[in-house]
Parts: C-alpha cells; sequence; structure tokens
C-alpha cells in the first residue's frame, strides 16, 4: 500500500500547534460557561452551536483575542465536535471517501481514502485527549478501557469497527483502530466497473450461490471480503431464511429474510462471554436455510464446517489467508487448535465434504481489490485438491484450463 503525506509545506508546525493551544483554551472556557451556566441542551445541536458561538464572542473580549471569520467557524464546528462528537475524528468519519482511520498516538493520524493510506493534518492535543475520544465511543458499550483493561473491540452506532490499545501494551500512546462501512452497500455493477471481477466470473459465482454452493473467502485484513460475501448474499432467493455470525456487525444483506447475531465478549468481571461457536450451535436450532459467517478464526470452524456437511447447503464465510491454498491450511489449523480429536487426513476429509467453493481475494498495490483466485474443493480418499476454475493473469481474471490443479492435499503428499 502508498503511503502518502498529504500535510502542506506551508502549514508551519507553530501555527498548528498556536491553533490547538487556542481551541484547548476555548474548550475549557466553553466546558465551564456552560457549567457556570447550567444549562441542559439534550440533543439540541444547534441551540449548542449557538451558545459555544457565544461563549467564543465572550472569550475574545475577555481576553481581547482576534478571530477571522473563517477561523471563527473552524473553531465552533470543532467545539461542538468535541462536546458531542468524536473530537478531531469527527470530519473524518463523516468523509465517505474515507475506508479507514488508523491514530498512532496523539500527533499521528492516517486514513485510507480510495485505497491509498495517507497522513491526516489532524491532532489531538495529547494522549489524554485521544483517550477521552476512546472512552466517548465505548461508553454506550458499557466497556472500559484503561491499565488494567488495555484492549477494547466495539462497534459504533453507524455500524464502524472500532479497535482500541492504551499503554502499558502500546508504548507511544493510546492507538485506534476504526473500520468504516459504506451506507449503501456495494453492487456488483460498481465491482464490475472498478474492474475487480470479470462478468464470466461473476456469473460463474451467482450460478454456485443459487446451486446453494458451500463457499469460503480468503484475503489480507482489509482486501474486500466482506464486501464480496455481502454482493454475492444478494443471490440468496429471498425464500430462503438466513442466520448471520459476526464478532462484530459488518454484513449489510438485503435479503427479506435474515436474522442476525452478534458475539458477546466477556463483562469486566470476566464473565458472560458468548463465543461464535456457541451462537453457530445456537442457529442449527433456528430452522436456518444458510448459515453465514462472517469471520472464522476459532474454534467455531469445527461446527460451521458440520453445518455445511449436515444439510444447511448454501452456507459462506471468510478466513484470513494468502491464498486459496492457505485458507485450506488455516482451517486445518483452527480445527487443529480448537481440540478436535480426530486425525490429520479425517480434518481434510471434512474440509473437502464441506467446501465446494473457495473465492481468494487480494489488494493491489494501487489500492485496487480483485478476486485473484476461484478454486473448487474436492474431497477424495485420503484428503482433498483444489482445482482452479479462475486466475489472476497478468491483472485480468482468466478462465484456467480443466487440468489446472493446485497441489494435493492429503498424508501422503504432505508428508504428515
Amino acid at each position: 500500500m502508498r503511503l502518502i503525506d498529504r500535510r502542506t509545506p506551508d502549514s508551519p508546525g507553530e501555527h498548528h500547534d498556536e491553533y490547538e493551544n487556542l481551541k484547548a483554551a476555548l474548550h475549557r472556557f466553553v466546558i465551564d460557561r456552560i457549567e457556570d451556566d447550567n444549562i441542559i441542551y439534550d440533543d439540541d445541536s444547534k441551540k449548542l452551536e449557538e451558545a459555544i458561538g457565544t461563549y467564543i464572542r465572550q472569550y475574545c473580549r475577555i481576553y481581547e483575542v482576534n478571530i477571522g471569520r473563517d477561523k471563527f467557524d473552524n473553531l465552533e464546528k470543532e467545539l461542538l465536535n468535541e462536546i458531542v462528537g468524536f473530537g478531531p475524528l469527527q470530519v473524518l468519519l463523516e468523509d465517505p471517501d474515507i475506508n479507514d482511520i488508523l491514530i498512532n498516538g496523539p500527533r499521528r493520524i492516517f486514513v485510507e481514502r480510495r485505497g491509498v493510506l495517507e497522513q491526516s493534518s489532524m491532532r489531538f492535543l495529547d494522549d489524554r485527549h485521544v483517550l477521552r475520544v476512546i472512552r466517548r465511543m465505548i461508553s454506550p458499550l458499557g466497556r472500559r478501557i484503561d491499565e488494567s483493561s488495555p484492549i477494547v473491540d466495539g462497534r459504533l452506532a453507524d455500524g464502524s469497527r472500532i479497535n482500541a490499545i492504551v499503554p502499558p501494551l502500546a508504548l507511544d500512546g493510546p492507538c485506534l483502530s476504526i473500520r468504516k462501512f459504506r451506507k449503501d452497500p456495494l453492487t456488483a455493477e460498481e465491482l464490475l466497473a472498478a474492474g475487480s471481477i470479470t462478468d464470466e466470473a461473476l456469473s460463474y459465482l451467482t450460478d454456485a450461490v443459487g446451486q446453494r454452493r458451500n463457499i469460503l473467502i480468503s484475503g489480507a485484513t482489509g482486501s474486500g471480503k466482506t464486501t464480496l460475501l455481502n454482493i454475492l448474499s444478494q443471490y440468496i432467493p429471498p425464500t430462503e431464511r438466513i442466520v448471520t455470525i459476526e464478532d462484530a456487525a459488518e454484513l449489510q444483506l438485503r435479503n427479506s429474510h435474515v436474522v442476525r447475531l452478534e458475539t458477546r465478549p466477556a463483562n469486566n468481571e470476566g464473565v458472560g462471554e458468548i463465543s461464535s461457536g456457541e451462537l453457530v450451535k445456537n442457529a442449527l436450532r433456528m430452522r436456518p436455510d444458510r448459515i453465514i459467517v462472517g469471520e472464522s478464526r476459532g474454534a467455531e470452524v469445527v461446527d460451521m464446517l458440520q453445518a455445511m456437511n449436515t444439510g444447511h447447503s448454501g452456507s459462506m464465510s471468510t478466513v484470513h489467508s494468502n491464498s486459496a491454498a492457505d485458507a485450506i491450511t488455516r482451517l486445518e489449523m483452527m480445527v487443529g487448535m480448537s481440540g478436535f480429536k480426530g486425525s490429520s487426513e479425517l480434518i481434510l476429509k471434512m474440509i473437502g465434504s464441506a467446501l465446494d467453493l473457495i473465492i481468494h481475494i487480494g489488494r493491489q498495490s494501487d489500492g485496487r481489490r480483485c478476486v485473484m483466485q476461484i478454486c473448487t474443493v474436492e474431497a477424495l480418499r485420503d484428503g482433498l485438491c483444489l482445482q482452479e476454475v479462475f486466475s489472476l493473469t497478468d491483472n485480468e481474471l482468466c478462465r484456467c484450463p480443466a487440468d489446472s490443479k493446485v497441489p494435493l492435499y492429503s498424508n501422503k503428499a504432505s508428508g504428515v
């Protein structure tokens, strides 16, 4: 991924610091005035914005500070964000072109815009400022973050996924990662227009969904696995009942009969956790036609594979991996780590019987996301094999020859 620094050279650091110091002073002044006046604004942002403007003018009269109209408007908006929003992040969260927001301490904020990572000019005042915004984000979730509980995952009201980690684990100050999601899910037409997939490959995949084939989508973080899963789910017949299971709800299924389940982490006392595996087991009692697990990353893989093997054909999931072949290795490893007592041969046979297709999706150096591999999975007596149907060659997704096979996975071939 390319890194671009978009900070302009004609904005010296000391000028930015002066502005931030003025904003910090105004923030304290406004908060004190609101408390002194004992004014309750509830959710009336317009009334609060008018009050902030009045308090800024009071500050300028008292301390004889001259502020131009543009700076006044900016300060008014930023102070409103500080009081009722998420501070410097509010503008970034409202920008539809930004996919990811990455905060590495108070002075380094990066954003991914159209697949390209760039450094933002936005800054926090200090570590406490970052912590204050993080706590405001997780407060509605009933979570806390401090030295005794320094890591937290969660989801904002708009569906954005957040992860925060603070000292002593984060050495350079509090770090926050935000993955934003489009309000309107990406469509198949947009995927084709972007060159992420070809008409022939998309037709092949939509037919596979209609034929109730079990599909696994693999790829790295941010490669577009969830986006592709959303698009393929649109081709599930409306008469079928779908149960989705996710750690943080990201799927945006447009189907009419969907039951959405979300895991629950342990509370501050370390109890009350509900895992993906438990939800998969519960989903089997909910009369699903298809089960969609947002991401397979642990022991729930066993339950997911068993569901695919016991009548819930047409189910789908995603997994982190570097290729379709690596996805098999990842599944085998996760099944083994779950405590499953079967042999490696049995695990591979179970995977081969459960899965029909593996779609591998990746991100190119220019930020473009595209399907790189589509493979069928074939169960064999001593393991399984992958047959490449489509493969990315010279930046074009092409159909492979009928005899194009990824090496056999079996005890004999791997030497297990």
